[in-house]
């Protein structure tokens, strides 16, 4: 991995999105939650920029690829947890959200361990979870600065929605786990016996 990939256009605002997350967390204790949902807002569409760059710039890169969801659950999981601390989000859903995550990563670094395998993109249910608790947190904040009832029901379908998809995508992905493994263990015969000896 060469050091150049972190100074492409689509890296840096990957950082700048991992920046963003102490002066967010900074707003919130404060209780100035209307510049807390700015700097969200802008640290979410970073988030689609990053990959709209990097496929229109041809700057797809391999740092890349770890930084963004990185990137992404440190950001999302800090503001479920702080928001939990301040009583804004039952802890249910942060301890759902934590466990997934944890379990996730756990697993990933295991499975790279010991059959080096890495290419664990999101599937489509991990891309709805992570939208779910983007949108979440966005109605979350934006009920703490305008407590309508409408932005209270949004809050709430897309809370709820957040549970059933971290429950979904961490079943899909135990799934992909074991479609892979399985994968990986029938092409070592094949790959053992190309590089024995010829005869």
């Amino acid at each position: 991995m060469k050091l150049s990939q972190l100074f492409t256009a689509p890296n840096q605002l990957t950082l700048l999105r991992m920046i963003f997350v102490p002066f967010i967390v900074i707003e919130l204790v404060e209780g100035r939650y209307f510049w807390a949902l700015v700097l969200f807002v802008i640290a979410g569409f970073s988030d689609g920029l990053d990959g709209l760059l990097a496929r229109k710039l041809h700057q797809q890169t391999l740092l890349g690829q770890y930084l963004d969801p990185i990137a992404d659950k440190l950001l999302l999981s800090t503001m479920f947890l702080v928001l939990s601390i301040l009583h804004k989000i039952p802890w249910k859903f942060t301890v759902l959200v934590f466990s997934r995550d944890i379990s996730i990563l756990a697993a990933s670094a295991v499975l790279f361990a010991i059959a080096g395998l890495r290419d664990f993109r999101p599937s489509l249910f991990g891309k709805a979870n992570t939208f779910s608790q983007i949108a979440a947190v966005f109605f979350v904040l934006l009920f703490c600065i305008q407590p309508t009832r409408w932005i209270g029901i949004a809050r709430l379908v897309f809370l709820r929605a957040t549970f059933a998809f971290t429950i979904v995508s961490a079943l899909h992905y135990v799934f992909l786990v074991q479609h892979r493994l399985r994968s990986h263990n029938h092409a070592l015969p094949a790959h053992a016996s190309s590089a024995g000896p010829a005869s």
